[in-house]
């Protein structure tokens, strides 16, 4: 996609977030231990925010994006990378 409506000015990008401390994971980290244990799964060795991925979206929201297109972001604490 990004590919085929560059000419037309659109840009297509993908966030793809990691763990991110927000209700839809709350059943997965319902104890002080699972949490933790999440935690440490990431490099960074915590939870990721809303506002973690929020700075990625205004990234590429921005002026400063304006030559990006095609690319993925993996927000996620480094788990991706390991």
């Amino acid at each position: 996609m990004a590919v085929a409506y560059a000419r037309r000015g659109v840009r297509v990008n993908a966030i793809c977030p990691g763990g991110v401390d927000t209700p839809m994971i709350a059943g997965l980290i319902d104890t002080e231990e699972r949490q933790r244990r999440f935690a440490q799964a990431h490099p960074l060795g915590r939870l990721g925010t809303p506002e973690d991925i929020a700075y990625c979206a205004l990234y590429l929201a921005s002026d400063e994006s304006s030559w990006v297109t095609g690319a993925i972001f993996p927000v996620d604490g480094g788990f991706t990378a390991q």
